[in-house]
């Protein structure tokens, strides 16, 4: 296994984990700024008016994107497992 190898491997779960990550995070963000502009005009200051619709926004989100995201977990996997005989060619 070169240094090549693993810092490719490293660098794909990192996107991955990006990838991933990333839907759940925007969505999270710009949820949370609707809100804290809505808070700000109306000057309404109630902290589970800035939890829930985070919280239901995010649940929906994972509910439309979590196939894609599994897939995306799964396919990584499968390519790992198939490409571990190759990680150490002296091993076989």
């Amino acid at each position: 296994m070169t240094q090549e190898m693993v810092l490719d491997l490293m660098r794909r779960g990192m996107i991955l984990a990006a990838e991933t990550a990333a839907p759940m995070l925007g969505i999270g963000m710009v949820v949370g700024l609707l809100i804290a502009i809505f808070q700000a005009a109306t000057q309404l200051q109630e902290s589970s008016l800035n939890f829930v619709p985070k919280l239901v926004a995010i649940g929906l989100a994972t509910t439309l994107l979590g196939p894609w995201m599994l897939d995306n977990l799964v396919q990584f996997s499968r390519d790992m497992v198939l490409t571990m005989p190759t990680l150490a060619p002296g091993m076989q």
